[in-house]
């Protein structure tokens, strides 16, 4: 078994990589096979030596060998022992110079270095390999290189940035490599040597540099590029502009970059990323050309009707037919090599032209104008330029223009209209005859318009054809970076004598440039010979120019200065090329799979040549007027690469004729044959049809889109197929690697190319676009289409032109099947278990399962198309869109509808987005009157319950109306039940179906019944004509969604039951205002309906609580224009849209604030009214005015009360005491400011009864609305959403369940929004999950639980308990910020918080019932004690017992205080104002003492007198002493913590302070006396009372006065009230201290 697998192998090796040498092309050639140890992957040749490549990476040279120290035999390949240890991927060869190129980018040269081609200094010949480097200047760094060309006297590198390095004799010798700054920046994909010229092939630039305006001027000197001079007849054009900075002929910025417009001929102008094969140039007339011309010789027609002048004919080889006919009949034989004694063939052309048919017609339609510019112009080009496309081809060239493409110099600009000859001063003169010539008008019209003569514009008189592109649109395929480019530019520089650098002149060239006519040529692989050189196109066309003497060009022109077609018989497809000193050899495709060669030069004697003698007799041998077939390349097997040089030919090739070697030949040939194919249709059939005038008339608009997009499409799939049969031909040279082919990683890219293309193609046919083209497609080919019927390889006999335009656009869908066979074939030749094997088998299958689909979309077409032929009446122009395709139709009665009328007809149609319902009156000409279509999408069917009725029902809901369908059996009801539910679920899924709509499997089929669909409403109503794009279920509205009306309004947001309910957007177009209303907010039953902010367009917000679409229950409305600051502001209750209960309004215009109650937008009821200037006003007001008892207080504390009949008029009896104590009774009339008329008593009151003031201040708030009856509509609000009706009256479950859904929905919101929760937010509303669960009573851990609850649910404005305590601090604000800042405001705000605290306290209760009632205590655990009962037992007090007493301050405050202190405490100022003034300047006096005078001052008693204090400025530990002179450190640590009392908030947090305050001072003292003390009052308050001066507070009376209204009530009396009575003494004492 061993040993059968080891000959296996062995015979692997001896089949593969074999190497075959020969010279000339006689019928009496053999190859001669060189025997070498293991297979070739390369070989190079150079003028009388070779280098080989073998597997392993080992290289062997042959042939003389003069540099090597000791001689070899020629024949003998010697092993390069230099070379051993390294691993070499490629070499190259000059003339007598060799190159070699290492796995790690290095280089090795040996051989010939007198011009220094061997790029080492100071040797003449290098014998052996030697190491080269290449150093980028800056930084210093070794460059890696790819690969290596050699030329006579010089090299190239191309390194791994696709840069281009120079050494030897480039012009100048230059001895070290260079980079070459002009390819600079460009990425260069190869590199080719010549004798004395280079060839790079260049990727052209992207979008971002093509899709630039026109350049015309250049970028050095900023000189015009072109000049043009109008003459009599004719306009000169010139491009002889030098730039001195340049130093050559000045090209575009950018050396290759052309302007766009004249890049590409008028007959295409491809889109700047994509050019094609295709693309043509308006004619360009070479010397040549007008020389041939005036000889009555066209250039094209001498190589096909006679040799040029020189050349000898050689009669003894077939004729075209002949070879033709050889090739088929190789391709009957499946093993063709093995034929023996072949004749020699040589393909010669036939037949001549008639071109003075052609020219008469031309000058008959033109006039005498065509006659006299017969000898200026190509007549076959005019013949191309005049006549359409499809009569002028008869090749298989790819262009309109293009049959002469081998003389038309593809132009990027008009500049390059030019004489081959002319040298530096290139011009040519245009003439008249172009004027009147659609492409050069079009070309010169369209780039430069402005520089044109007016006379030549009057002259362009023929209509204009139609341009449209025909090339990859974007270059889709080209984003796929290891997809070859097809994008390429050839530049050439060098010695140019022999027009071998392609430039249409015979100059040499030091800087690179571009060769125009080869750009958009998709040039994928140059070669240069001696003196010539050859590019191979992805079409496998060959381009050659410069020398030839031999006849190594493949055509007759002598020289050809710029690139022209290689003469090849029709359906040879080269695919590698080589060139040698004076040949061409060329690799291609013929008639079978087994690659044939060709060969292109003169005939060289099998014998040495040394002797001059042999050289001359060379001279003189006949040699090839076009490639000719080397008769024994059947016998070689498959070759996968061709070398020339010197006089040599090289072959490597594969013996094995089945497995792996010929499934990849198979595919790659199958591509490139697939490719041409694809490029020819585009040309002759496509671009023909799309330039008639008449298509677009003819097919319509819609029609006409389609078949753009199709063309489109089409030369996507071309451009794919070029860049993948590329991919493939490179790899047959190289590797033949499974790993390296590129179509099993790109399948999806292949797929959906053609099923992209596919569904195009379907949409086009369905709507009868091919019917509609069959008119203009025979104006063009004929009545007998022969050409189309030719590339369709249709057999029948006379098919018509519509079935040959359907087969030959459904010609690329084929393919598909071919990629499914043949890679699914070269699996079979590995293992199954094998990466290789899954990896090719997968794409296989895909692309099998892709070309089922496909085929099942050109039934379904076929399928409709026919439906449409047949179809009644004139609903076809309504119901026939291109993407529709047919699934059934009831048209056998098998349908009907229930309690449908004794004569209607119902008709109903099945389509894959809609159900249409045909009805009308019977009997009638034409029964269907009517028909209406429900988008499948919007449509639900389900199947009735049959019972023993006999009633096979289905009903059918749709957004606006249900109905019942009857089958007239179960099995008709299961079809269409299937049927309907299959077509729902594909619309549903975009179409993008992996099942036939057609097919009549029993599969089960159930579309969701929830879904996305988008609808319009077409029935009288609230939604007519409305389009809504969102979630649906059972034909209703439900979920997310988008509603729009006609008029401009739309929705966004949630549905249920189809309407608006849940959270939503709404626009609402104001037409007065030009402006739009906006809502965000909650809605129910389609109305808004909860929280939400309404923006209105004259620049009103409000914000709050609707009800049945008003504005109703606790909302702020802001008013005021938009770019004012401070807009008008009401907040407060809302009943049916109006200002009804109690609110805040804040007139910013007038500077008031009313606080009052409201009735229908009027202050009606008791109020309050505060004015910017210190106004105050309480009382009655009743049609939004002051109107009846109140009180006004001035600023000045002047004090009225009595009767108001106005805002701040007075206008009855009433009382206006002074601020002095006076008062007058009295009858007063008129506004409070001005004048006011009084009648009655002026009283002085008594010195006992100056506490009247007093009394005033008492009565305020006797008439306003009570802190209970404040902001009710907000605590309602919060009831409503735990469920409750009322305060208390509610399940406590339920309500739990609703703050469980209330966070839930809120957290979706979110989610939904664009603003996202931060960390700590997110963690709240996950702690808030959970509730706190407890049974029986309540105790300290279950308090602490619930406490902590409360913490973290008002926190979160999603929590209703954080949404209420929101709320209330924005309306506590709002009341009590800026003009609400008023000192006679203070009662009122404290009380407003305690009523706060109870209500909050209620619904807290509520939440949790075992929570014990306000004053309520719960015990403290037994074997705790608390650190308070530590620290104060030592104190004067006892302890307090170990139980919590439960009240709202203690357990809310600490919530909701924090958040209004800055207005309460600005109150608390306020009113504290006087006394606090006071108390500072005391305690500023008091503080300028040092602390031991200070204490005898206050009073201590000397004992308490600290005799040293601790320092922070010494070591820890270390104590100071206390002079007399010493300040603020006598009880430091005390006086910092009573600082502390004002950065806290709520009343407990300040007593805990005034604690450890005491605790300080006690601490101190005990440490001063060294023992336990207790204190009595008279010795504890002079030392507070030192502490509380030291502490410097400076509003310390409006924190007396806030601990003293909000403490709670449970430590009034305790250990904590006796403390904070203490510090309110100490205030008061300083306040009154005589300082003396």
């Amino acid at each position: 078994m061993e040993e059968a697998k080891r000959r296996s192998e062995e015979q692997s090796v001896e089949d593969r990589g074999l190497l075959h040498t020969w010279r000339g092309y006689s019928y009496s050639v053999t190859p001669e096979r060189l025997p070498l140890p293991r297979p070739v992957l390369q070989v190079a040749l150079g003028a009388h030596h070779g280098l080989l490549l073998l597997e392993g990476g080992q290289v062997y040279s042959f042939g003389a060998l003069p540099w090597r120290q000791t001689q070899v035999p020629e024949h003998n390949p010697v092993l390069e022992t230099a070379l051993s240890g390294q691993c070499v991927l490629s070499v190259a060869t000059g003339s007598h110079h060799c190159g070699a190129v290492t796995e790690d980018g290095g280089v090795h040269m040996w051989g010939d270095n007198t011009a220094g081609q061997c790029g080492l200094t100071g040797l003449t010949t290098v014998p052996n390999p030697t190491p080269l480097a290449l150093l980028d200047s800056v930084p210093p760094q070794r460059v890696p290189v790819l690969e290596l060309s050699c030329g006579e006297r010089h090299t190239l590198a191309l390194s791994s940035q696709r840069e281009v390095w120079s050494w030897g004799a480039t012009g100048s010798p230059v001895s070290r490599p260079h980079k070459m700054e002009q390819l600079a920046g460009r990425y260069v994909l190869q590199i080719a040597c010549g004798g004395t010229h280079s060839l790079a092939l260049v990727r052209c630039l992207g979008l971002s540099n093509v899709n630039r305006p026109p350049v015309d001027k250049c970028g050095q000197c900023h000189q015009l590029l072109y000049t043009m001079t109008d003459k009599e007849d004719h306009v000169i054009i010139s491009d002889n502009h030098y730039c001195p900075l340049r130093g050559d002929h000045s090209q575009e910025p950018g050396s290759s970059e052309s302007a766009p417009s004249l890049q590409t001929p008028p007959s295409d102008p491809v889109p700047p990323s994509t050019g094609g094969s295709d693309t043509t140039a308006p004619p360009t007339i070479s010397k040549a050309e007008h020389l041939a011309n005036r000889e009555g010789l066209d250039p094209q027609s001498q190589g096909e009707n006679g040799a040029a002048p020189g050349a000898v004919k050689t009669s003894q080889y077939p004729d075209k037919q002949e070879v033709s006919d050889y090739l088929r009949r190789l391709s009957n034989h499946s093993e063709p090599h093995g034929r023996k004694g072949l004749h020699t063939l040589l393909a010669s052309s036939a037949g001549g032209s008639s071109i003075n048919s052609l020219v008469v017609s031309c000058a008959s339609a033109v006039g005498e104008r065509v006659a006299s510019t017969y000898e200026s112009l190509s007549l076959r080009r005019m013949v191309n330029m005049y006549l359409p496309t499809g009569l002028s081809r008869t090749g298989g060239s790819d262009s309109p223009l293009e049959q002469d493409s081998g003389q038309a110099k593809k132009s990027c600009s008009t500049g390059d209209i030019q004489d081959e000859a002319g040298g530096p001063g290139r011009r040519l003169s245009l003439p008249g005859l172009l004027s009147q010539g659609r492409y050069a008008v079009h070309l010169l019209s369209s780039s430069y318009g402005s520089l044109l003569s007016p006379r030549l514009l009057k002259k362009a008189g023929r209509p204009k054809t139609q341009v449209l592109a025909l090339t990859p649109v974007g270059g889709a395929c080209e984003t796929q970076e290891s997809l070859p480019s097809l994008h390429t530019e050839v530049w050439s520089w060098g010695q140019g004598q022999h027009g071998q650098l392609g430039h249409g002149e015979q100059q040499d060239r030091s800087k690179p440039q571009c060769i125009k006519s080869l750009t958009n040529k998709e040039v994928v692989r140059i070669a240069a010979g001696a003196q010539h050189s050859v590019a191979l196109t992805a079409q496998c066309q060959v381009y050659s120019w410069g020398s030839n003497t031999s006849g190594q060009l493949g055509h007759m022109e002598q020289p050809s200065t710029i690139p022209r077609l290689a003469k090849l018989s029709e359906g040879i497809r080269v695919w590698d090329i080589s060139a040698g000193d004076s040949h061409t050899l060329l690799l291609a495709d013929g008639d079978c799979i087994q690659p044939i060669l060709y060969y292109s030069g003169q005939q060289v004697s099998e014998g040495p040549e040394e002797s001059l003698e042999t050289q001359e007799r060379e001279r003189a041998r006949p040699y090839t007027q076009q490639p000719v077939l080397l008769p024994f390349c059947m016998n070689l097997g498959y070759v996968s690469s061709v070398c020339a040089g010197g006089q040599r030919c090289a072959a490597v090739s594969d013996q094995k004729v089945m497995g792996y070697t010929a499934s990849l030949h198979e595919l790659a040939s199958s591509e490139r044959k697939y490719h041409c194919k694809l490029c020819t249709v585009k040309t002759q059939v496509i671009r023909p049809l799309l330039e008639q005038e008449s298509v677009s008339s003819v097919l319509g608009q819609e029609a006409f889109a389609l078949l753009q997009s199709l063309a489109g499409r089409f030369s996507v799939l071309c451009h794919l197929s070029g860049q993948h049969a590329a991919s493939l031909s490179s790899n047959l040279r190289h590797r033949q690697d499974v790993s390296a082919l590129l179509f099993p990683d790109h399948t999806e890219l292949f797929v959906d190319c053609y099923q992209e293309y596919c569904s195009i193609l379907g949409n086009f046919q369905v709507i009868g676009g091919f019917q509609t083209l069959t008119k203009p497609a025979t104006d063009i080919f004929g009545k007998s289409p022969e050409l189309l019927q030719r590339l369709t390889e249709c057999s029948e006999e006379s098919p018509t032109t519509t079935d040959l335009l359907v087969a030959l656009f459904y010609l690329p869908t084929l393919h598909l099947q071919e990629y499914s066979r043949l890679l699914l074939k070269l699996a079979t030749c590995f293992e199954e278990n094998s990466v290789e094997y899954q990896r090719l088998h997968e794409s296989g299958s895909r692309c099998e399962a892709a070309n089922l689909q496909v085929k099942r979309k050109r039934k379904e077409a076929e399928y409709t198309l026919h439906f449409w032929k047949s179809f009644p009446g004139k609903m076809t122009d309504s119901l026939r869109k291109p993407h529709r395709r047919l699934v059934c139709e009831s048209s056998n009665r098998a349908l009907s509808l229930q309690n449908a009328g004794r004569f209607s007809v119902n008709w109903f149609i099945l389509f894959s987005d809609a159900l249409v319902h045909a009805q009308g009156v019977a009997p009638h000409k034409n029964p269907f009157s009517t028909h209406h279509v429900f988008p499948l999408a919007t449509l639900w069917v389900e199947p009735i319950t049959e019972d023993n009725s006999g009633i096979y029902g289905l009903k059918v809901i749709t957004p606006e109306e249900s109905f019942t369908l009857l089958a007239t059996s179960p099995a008709e009801k299961a079809k269409w039940l299937r049927s309907i539910n299959q077509a729902v679920e594909q619309a549903l899924c975009g179409g993008g179906q992996d099942s036939s709509l057609t097919s009549s499997g029993s599969g089960s089929w159930e579309p969701p019944v929830s879904r996305t669909a988008t609808y319009m409403f077409y029935k009288e109503g609230r939604l007519k004509e409305a389009t809504y794009e969102g979630r649906w279920v059972a034909g209703k509205l439900h979920g997310r969604g988008v509603l729009k009306w006609p008029d401009g309004r739309i929705y966004s947001g949630e549905f249920s039951n189809g309407l608006e309910e849940g959270y939503g957007e709404y626009i609402a177009p104001n037409k007065t205002l030009h402006k739009n209303d906006l809502y965000q907010g909650y809605w129910k039953d389609g109305k808004m309906h909860g929280l939400g902010t309404y923006r209105y367009a004259n620049g009103e917000v409000y914000e709050g609580s609707f009800q049945n679409g008003m504005r109703h229950g606790q909302g702020m409305l802001r008013t005021g224009k938009l770019n004012t600051s401070s807009p008008s502001v009401f907040i407060g209750q809302w009943v049916n849209d109006k200002k009804t209960g109690y609110g805040v309004f804040d007139d910013i215009t007038k500077g008031e604030k009313y606080m009052g109650q409201w009735q229908e937008h009027q202050r009606q009821g008791t109020g309050v009214v505060v004015t910017q200037f210190g106004l105050y006003y309480e009382g009655a007001f009743k049609d939004n005015k002051m109107m009846g008892m109140g009180v006004l207080v001035s600023e000045d504390d002047t004090t009225f009360e009595g009767e108001f009949s106005d805002d701040w008029t007075l206008n009855g009896k009433g009382v206006l005491t002074m601020t002095n104590g006076d008062y007058l009774e009295a009858s007063f009339h008129g506004e409070w400011g001005t004048g006011i008329k009084v009648a009655g008593s002026y009283y002085k009151p008594h010195l006992f009864d100056m506490d009247k003031d007093k009394t005033a201040s008492m009565k305020l708030g006797r008439l306003c609305v009570c802190a209970e009856d404040k902001w009710q509509a907000v605590f309602q609000e919060c009831w409503t959403e735990l469920g409750c009706s009322g305060p208390g009256q509610g399940d406590t479950t339920k309500a739990w369940d609703n703050i469980t859904e209330a966070l839930t929905s809120s957290q979706q919101q979110v989610k939904d929004s664009p603003q996202t929760l931060s960390r700590s937010q997110s963690r709240t509303l996950e702690s808030l999950e959970s509730i706190p669960q407890h049974q029986g009573p309540t105790t300290m851990e279950r308090y602490q639980a619930i406490h902590q609850y409360l913490i973290k649910a008002c926190e979160t404005p999603l929590h209703p308990l954080g949404r209420l305590l929101e709320t209330l601090v924005a309306v506590y604000r709002m009341t009590y910020v800026g003009v609400g800042a008023n000192r006679r405001l203070l009662r009122q705000a404290v009380n407003e918080i305690k009523s706060y605290l109870s209500r909050i306290f209620t619904i807290v209760r509520f939440l949790f019932p075992d929570l014990p009632e306000e004053g309520g205590q719960i015990p403290e655990p037994s074997s705790k004690t608390t650190e308070n009962e530590e620290g104060s037992s030592q104190g004067l007090l006892e302890s307090p017992k170990p139980v919590r007493v439960v009240s709202s301050s203690g357990l809310l405050l600490p919530v909701l205080l924090p958040r209004l202190y800055p207005p309460l405490f600005t109150l608390y100022a306020l009113d504290k104002e006087k006394e606090d003034d006071v108390y500072w300047e005391c305690v500023l006096r008091l503080n300028k003492q040092a602390d031991l005078a200070l204490l005898a001052f206050l009073g201590v008693q000397q004992k308490f007198w600290p005799v040293v204090t601790p320092d922070s400025t010494m070591a820890p530990g270390q104590r100071t002493q206390v002079l007399s002179t010493t300040k603020d450190t006598c009880f430091a640590s005390a006086v910092e913590t009573l600082q502390q009392i004002s950065t806290t908030f709520t009343p407990s947090d300040k007593l805990q302070l005034i604690q450890l305050t005491f605790e300080e001072i006690t601490q101190e003292v005990q440490a001063l006396l060294q023992q336990d003390f207790l204190w009595s009052m008279d010795e504890l308050f002079p030392v507070f009372l030192y502490v509380v001066l030291r502490a410097r507070i400076r509003n310390l009376g409006s924190e007396v006065s806030l601990i003293e209204d909000l403490m709670d009530p449970c430590v009034q009396h305790g250990e904590h009230g006796i403390m904070f009575t203490t510090l309110k003494a100490c205030y008061y004492q300083i306040q009154h201290e005589k300082i003396t």
